[in-house]
């Protein structure tokens, strides 16, 4: 058989004819299509029904498509000093950016992007309004032209087009539109600005970005009050949901929710802008001069403990960071860091001493031949009793080591141990700040017990300085430092208003604390046994002082340089009944004299008291 029989074989077997194929295929796709439908029905009732396609919602995908919502920021509270003067507060600041795509249209087509030829007039207009040059504006703009000819859709200026401020961009947009010319556009960003510069810097604090790449995360408190009143300071966002068009816009009139933002609380310290600003620029040539390791200053009112300027050098402006770096620390001193205080602290020694019947003004003490002898140790006078006999009134004046000792022997260790936890020694005075010391009392030894009553093997803080202190200017009552006048809230006008705090019971007597201000006048006044006679004056005013030299301690016990020292002095004024108290330190100078510290303390006091007649609070009571 031919092969093209058995083909018509095949063919005729398995019934392979045209007419048969099709009525086969028109089956197939019938059946192929209904199983289709039913397929897709069952996947559209799925779809009704369950409302999702491959786990995506699709009202929510709508729901984005058509709606939107804006964070309202809440407005961070402003830091002021006690007479309502700004020293924190919210702003914007702006970055610059140039639109440079064809496609960005205004109605009627107007052409709202950087056309090339406004290139120089744009450059131009940055140049007289920023830190741009005019090349260095060209620059940009032009960087945003590919070499093919295409363009970028917008170009930004580097950091010198950012942080703008309004009243930049304001100026920027008139000339703008003086010039009919487009294209420079801005970008708002949360901002915080500290219109005084280096002003109690480590104590007010500065902000940051909470996350660097969002803004709209706003602003964090990083030091000081901005950070331990966060909180208080930063309020609560808001939002608003809006119907919006296919280009994102929103629809006017269709605002659907609103929660409004709550602003944050304004914070009222106690700080005297006046008095602050002063001190500041105080302080400056001193260090300058002395180059120490770091110091410290604190004013506080006797009376009440408001706290009315404290500063520390090295310090930084919060507003640009200058000066915030590895020289600088990165802590508030004045509560943070604790260090012996020397001589100063013997006011209390002498205080407890009245109070326990154990201090005769007028009796002499034997200066021993080669010091004082505590166990291993030998306690010298800065004289090495050069002076000759000194009576314990004196021994204050002149600031004797051994007259000291001698006060803390009578009355026993324990008993001293005893009256320095009473002054608030070895516990924190709960500032409320971050990173607070409580110091640290001396040992159960019986040498190191002894060696406190001369400011040695004890550490403290300048605030707890400050509240002991309270206690010999108010006859006896301790008062809490306080650095807050009052905090108010906008949103309700709420005010909560910050009341002296008496810090446990009387410390000494009345008389005690007259006795001891008395003593101190001779420190200043005394020409024979006054260690800083004349240096420490008030003109019109007696000046209850005491200084203090404290060695520093190193890996090694005591250090030996000629300047290894914390210099101090404490000042209250009027001697009579004190309405201020001045407290210094300098640690580590590079050189020192004696009228180091008087530079800052006379020339701060004399603005004062002279203020202090026209201050409406001066004459507060202490807290009962």
């Amino acid at each position: 058989m031919s092969i093209k029989n058995k083909i018509k074989n095949f063919v005729k077997k398995k019934n392979l004819n045209p007419m048969n194929n099709r009525k086969k295929v028109g089956i197939i796709l019938f059946a192929t299509s209904i199983g289709l439908f039913f397929l897709f029905a069952f996947r559209l009732t799925y779809i009704v029904a369950v409302g999702k396609v491959a786990g995506v919602s699709l009202p929510e995908k709508t729901a984005n498509l058509y709606q939107g919502s804006d964070v309202v920021k809440a407005k961070r509270g402003a830091i002021l000093d006690r007479n309502g003067e700004v020293i924190a507060e919210d702003a914007t600041s702006y970055s610059i950016y140039a639109i440079l795509s064809e496609t960005y249209l205004g109605e009627e087509n107007k052409k709202l992007y950087a056309q090339k030829k406004d290139f120089q007039l744009l450059a131009e207009i940055l140049d007289r309004n920023t830190e741009l040059s005019k090349d260095e504006a060209l620059k940009f703009l032009n960087s945003g032209i590919n070499d093919d000819g295409t363009v970028k859709f917008q170009v930004e200026f580097g950091t010198k087009g950012k942080n703008i401020t309004l009243e930049t961009r304001q100026k920027i947009e008139e000339e703008l539109k003086k010039n009919k010319v487009a294209g420079l556009y801005f970008e708002g960003h949360p901002a915080r600005i500290y219109p005084n510069g280096i002003f109690s810097s480590h104590f007010i604090g500065y902000t940051d970005m909470a996350d660097a790449s969002d803004d709209s995360k706003g602003l964090v408190g990083k030091m000081g009050l901005e950070e331990s009143y966060n909180d208080v300071l930063s309020g609560q966002d808001g939002k608003i949901d809006y119907e919006k068009d296919v280009y994102g816009n929103p629809l006017p009139g269709t605002v659907a929710s609103e929660k409004k933002a709550v602003d944050g609380k304004d914070i009222y310290t106690t700080l005297d802008s006046r008095i602050q600003s002063r001190l500041e620029t105080l302080l400056d040539p001193v260090v300058e001069e002395f180059k120490p390791e770091n110091m410290t200053a604190m004013l506080m009112k006797a009376k009440t403990g408001e706290i009315l300027a404290m500063s520390q050098r090295p310090s930084f402006n919060p507003e640009t960071k200058e000066g915030l770096g590895k020289d600088t620390p990165w802590r508030n001193i004045l509560v943070e860091d604790k260090f012996e205080p020397g001589s100063t602290m013997k006011l209390f020694t002498a205080a407890a001493a009245i109070q326990e019947g154990k201090f005769n003004p007028n009796a002499t003490f034997v200066y021993p031949a080669g010091g004082y002898k505590l166990d291993d140790r030998t306690v010298n006078d800065h004289d090495y009793g050069a002076v000759g006999p000194l009576t314990f009134r004196q021994a204050i004046s002149w600031s004797s080591n051994v007259g000291m000792l001698t006060l803390e022997q009578q009355m026993g260790g324990d008993k001293w141990k005893e009256y320095l936890e009473k002054f608030g020694f070895g516990k924190s005075t709960n500032s409320g700040l971050a990173g607070e010391s409580a110091g640290e009392l001396p040992g159960d030894n019986w040498v190191d017990q002894a060696m406190s009553s001369f400011g040695q093997a004890v550490s403290v803080t300048d605030f707890q300085m400050m509240q002991a202190y309270t206690a010999i200017a108010n006859d006896g009552s301790m008062i809490k430092p306080q650095y807050i006048s009052k905090i108010v809230d906008k949103n309700t006008g709420e005010e909560k208003v910050t009341q002296a705090q008496k810090v446990g019971q009387p410390v000494i007597t009345p008389q005690a604390a007259s006795d001891i201000r008395t003593y101190m006048i001779d420190t200043v006044e005394d020409p024979n046994y006054g260690i800083a006679y004349d240096v420490y004056k008030v003109p019109g005013y007696h000046v209850s002082a005491k200084t203090g030299t404290a060695q520093i301690t190193g890996e090694n016990g005591y250090m030996a340089g000629l300047t290894d020292y914390t210099y101090s002095v404490v000042e209250m004024v009027p001697a009579d009944n004190p309405e201020y108290i001045l407290y210094l330190t300098m640690k580590k100078p590079q050189t020192y004299t004696r009228e180091a510290l008087a530079r800052v303390a006379n020339p701060l006091m004399q603005v004062v008291m002279d203020s202090m007649d026209t201050d409406p609070n001066a004459g507060v009571e202490v807290a009962k």
